[in-house]
């Protein structure tokens, strides 16, 4: 009788051991699923945005670098920029260290001449 109940004993332990691990492979998936959609693709997204923007970098474009010099680009290079931070004073950065590109101000007042015409006229009022 002591053998029956310890052979049972064991069956179920086996069962549940395996219905555990199923439940922790799932929840593993789920968390890695969460950090695919929270962490990773953003980040994919946010670099594919900054390598483009790298490469668009062209002669007479503001920017700013990860240092925070304020320059103009002076010549492109295969993989460093010539910046123009005075009128007689050039520097070489890495492209790498661009950290954004300035949009000029003329551009940004063209949208919303643009959107206020779209308004009815109602909005004018």
């Amino acid at each position: 009788m002591n053998k029956l109940n310890s052979a049972l004993a064991l069956s179920q332990a086996s069962g549940n051991a395996t219905g555990s691990m199923v439940s922790t492979l799932v929840t593993f998936g789920l968390v890695f699923v969460i950090f695919y959609f929270l962490i990773i693709r953003p980040q994919n997204k946010k670099q594919k945005a900054a390598q483009k923007m790298i490469e668009a970098v062209k002669k007479g474009d503001k920017v700013i670098t990860a240092g925070g010099v304020h320059a103009t680009v002076y010549t492109v290079k295969e993989k460093t920029v010539i910046l123009k931070v005075d009128e007689n004073t050039k520097m070489e950065f890495s492209k790498s260290a661009i950290s954004s590109v300035v949009v000029e101000k003329s551009a940004e007042l063209d949208k919303p001449a643009e959107k206020e015409a779209e308004k009815p006229a109602e909005d004018k009022k």
